[in-house]
């Protein structure tokens, strides 16, 4: 019996990379209601600004240059610490697997259809990596 084990180290480095904790501080942060009282701070001071730009266009588009570069910025910190959290979440289903597939393979002993469900769970351990 081939077996996967999960608990091992699956080749990914389980320290935070220097960028990986700068998405968790920032995140951190833009989760928490004082961000979005700067959000609003920053939009009423947009709209307290309309008197200094020369025209209405240019007034709006740095509103909307501003913000779309935000939400960019925003979306990608956010994917990654989904990511992140994805993966952490697989890898304890995978060693929740592996431990119910030796529970079973111990109790596997006088029963061939156990084996079989202990040979598949144990297949199935580490799938999303070869996706």
């Amino acid at each position: 019996m081939e077996r996967n084990d999960a608990a091992g180290d699956r080749g990914h480095d389980n320290t935070p990379n220097a960028f990986e904790r700068f998405v968790d501080a920032a995140i951190q942060r833009v989760s928490r209601a004082p961000f979005f009282g700067v959000i609003l701070v920053a939009l009423a001071l947009w709209a307290a600004s309309k008197p200094l730009w020369s025209t209405t266009t240019k007034w709006e588009l740095a509103l909307h240059t501003g913000s779309a570069v935000l939400s960019l910025l925003l979306l990608v910190l956010l994917q990654n610490a989904g990511r992140r959290s994805e993966e952490s979440s697989q890898e304890k289903l995978n060693v929740l697997a592996e431990a119910l597939a030796d529970l079973m393979d111990h109790h596997a002993r006088d029963s061939e259809e156990l084996r079989a469900s202990v040979e598949r769970l144990r297949e199935a351990v580490g799938l999303e990596e070869r996706h």
